[in-house]
This record gives C-alpha cells, structure tokens and sequence, in this order.
C-alpha cells in the first residue's frame, strides 16, 4: 500500500455522506424541542433524553459495528446499518409518544454509527500517511461542519414541515447514503485480511489497542479536540445571546462564520499535509488551540471577556480543529493497520461519549456567564494536547505518515 494513495473521489464523497449524515441528525431538531414537548405531553427533560439517547446510540454503536466490520467486512455492515437508519428515522418522525421516540432515537444512533466508523475504517483499508489525512480531511469537514448547520437548517425546516418532517428528511438522507454506499463503495476489506477466531479474538485484538499508548494519544487528541467543538455548541447560545445581547440573526452568522473557518482550516490542511507531515500539523492545531483557548478562560474567569475577544478567539480554536481531526485520526487508524474497525470505534466512541457528557456539563453554571463554556473549552484543550505529548511523545512511526 502506498502512503500517497487517493481514494477514488465518487467514493470518498459517498463516505463523506455516510460520515456526516449522524452528526447532522444530532441538532437539526433542537429547534423544535418545545413544539415536540407539546405535541407528545412531554416534559422538556423527557425530550432532551431524545438527544441523549442518539448520542449514546452513536458511542455503543461504533463499539459494536467497528469490531464486527473487521470479521465480516465492511460492505455488509454499512448497508444493513444505513438500511436500518432509514427505519429508524421514519419511526421517529411517527413516534406517537417521548418514551417510543427516546427507544428509536437510540436506535437512529446505533445504526447511523455504522457510516461514521466504517467510512473512517475504508480509509484507513485504501490509504495511509499523508493520502489518509487528505480522505480524513473530508470526512472531518462534514462532522465539524454538520453540527453546526444543523440548527440552522432545522429551524428552516422545522416551520415549514414540523418536527416529525425533519425526521422524514433524515430518513431521506440515510436513503440517499444507501444508495451511494450499494453503488459507490466496494469491499475494501478481503477475506485473508479479516479478523478470525470468533468474538474472544476481536475482544483481545479491540483490547491491545488500548494498551497502545501512541494510539491513546492520537485517540485522545481526536475526542478531547471535538470536545471543545461541542463545549462550545452547547453553551454559545446562551452566552451569545445572553451575555453578549447578540440577536439571533447575528448569532446564526457567527455559527456560520466558524463552520467556515473550520472547513477552509481543513481544506488547508489537505493541501499541506504532504508537505509537512500529519504529526506535525497536529501539534502545531493544538497550539493554537491551547493558545485561545486559555486565553479565552482566563478573560472569562477575570471578567475581562467581551464580546469583541470572545468571537474571535472562538472562531480561531473552532478553525484549529480542522488541522486536529484529520491527522489525529490518520495517525491512530494507522496503529492499527490491521483493525482499522476497532481502531475506528475506539476514537469515535470517545467522541461521541464525550459529546453526550460535555454538553449537559456546561449549562450547570447557568445561563448568564460564559465561564463554563471557557473552562469546558480549555480543559478538552489541556486533555487533548498532554494526550499527544505524554501517550504519543515517542512515536516513531508517526514521523512517516508524511
């Protein structure tokens, strides 16, 4: 396998599909909370367990589907997983009360995982080093940017066809990433290449990664780095808006702004990375990242925070990310060359795991100060760079993937 190897570009954008399509389910529909709580006779508490359970659907569903695609291939899994996505958000959008939408949101999650942690484990079958990070690079584009337009486009949605419509139109994307994953997407895995041995040996080989501690570090550098993406989804309306007295207009173009900041970060970060080396762009993202970020914690702790070093250190640590996501994930798929679904789930698990805690995390403060966000965003910071420099300091094979 070559180092420089390109993905077929049809088929990397029906990866991306299939790669962005959960993040975007995640807050397409927040917008809708309230009409959803009359509707359904529900509590507010009763429809955010909604979010938590696709969010808890999406760490365990990597888990599972990451380690059977190593056993079975990926062909297979990622269409049974999409084809069950599909059902999956049509009973969401019929779902006559909150306690039947909490058990199909769960399973909306556990299925949409397959397109994340497969479309990570194609790559990592087709590409390494440098070729990998530009695959990643894409898919990174699409999960960074997709939860942070999601609102947006579901509170375009959300009055023109109600809640229960978003749902259909969730389920009519999981059927478009059908159709590009049955045509477009071909085994990458062959049979000499697949895990044997029963569920014993997935669970050994699943379990050496975590004992790998450059892969840890890379694994850790990945989640911790989104973990300040989603410290910050979760707690900027509030303090936009609150703190801040910024109208919603204005919040919506800042959101915007950072989802582009983010996306040209990782067009950038394609472009270079064979020049520089995915290990090298990585630490230079989490500089920068630890560089605003603590800034913005220490304005925010002092009081000193306004709004005019608020918007931009944020939209700076948000853009770093796309020099994060792509080669913390090349680097930990490559450790495990011959797992590539485990090493897959693992990262992804975290992700979203962490995703699930962080966000009810940052409200505990309340709705008035930004000092929970800052904090949140620092500390995923601090987690995510001391995870590459003391798991990942001594990692000579990640000097390579150049």
């Amino acid at each position: 396998m070559e180092h420089g190897t390109d993905l077929p570009a049809a088929m990397l954008l029906a990866l991306a599909l299939a790669y962005g399509v959960s993040p975007l389910a995640i807050d397409m529909y927040l917008s809708a909370f309230p009409r959803m709580a009359r509707d359904l006779h529900a509590s507010a508490t009763g429809v955010q367990l909604t979010l938590t359970a696709f969010m808890t659907g999406l760490a365990v569903g990597q888990l599972v589907i990451g380690p059977l695609s190593d056993r079975w291939g990926r062909r297979r899994p990622l269409l049974a997983g999409t084809a069950v996505s599909v059902l999956a958000g049509l009973l969401c959008a019929a779902a006559p009360s909150v306690g039947l939408l909490v058990a199909a949101r769960f399973t909306h999650g556990v299925s949409g995982a397959a397109g994340i942690v497969i479309a990570r484990a194609v790559v990592g079958d087709r590409a390494r080093g440098a070729g990998a990070a530009r695959a990643y690079g894409l898919l990174m584009m699409t999960a960074g940017v997709a939860p942070v337009v999601a609102p947006l486009i579901g509170g375009a949605l959300v009055g023109a066809v109600g809640w229960r419509g978003i749902f259909l139109v969730l389920a009519g994307l999981a059927a478009l990433t059908f159709l590009g994953a049955l045509f477009l997407v071909p085994e990458t895995l062959p049979p000499d290449r697949r895990s044997g041995g029963g569920l014993a040996t997935t669970l050994r080989r699943t379990g050496t990664l975590l004992t790998d501690r450059p892969f840890l570090g890379y694994a850790f550098a990945f989640a911790f780095g989104f973990g300040t993406l989603f410290s910050y989804l979760a707690a900027s309306p509030f303090v936009y808006q609150n703190v801040f007295d910024l109208s919603i207009g204005t919040y919506a173009v800042i959101l915007a702004a950072n989802a582009v900041g983010f996306t040209a970060t990782s067009a950038l970060n394609r472009r270079i990375v064979r020049r520089f080396g995915a290990r090298l762009l990585l630490r230079v993202g989490l500089l920068v990242m630890a560089v605003c970020s603590t800034t913005l914690c220490l304005l925010a702790g002092t009081g000193l925070l306004v709004r005019d070093l608020a918007v931009p250190l944020v939209f700076v640590t948000v853009s770093s990310l796309g020099l994060i996501a792509a080669n913390a994930t090349a680097l930990a798929v490559a450790r495990a060359p011959q797992a590539a679904g485990s090493a897959s789930a693992i990262v992804g698990a975290l992700q979203f795991g962490l995703a699930a805690t962080v966000s009810p995390l940052v409200g505990l403060g309340g709705e008035n100060t930004a000092v929970p966000m800052a904090v949140a965003m620092a500390a995923s910071t601090v987690v995510a760079g001391s995870a590459v420099l003391v798991l990942a300091g001594t990692d000579r094979d990640g000097d390579e993937l150049a």
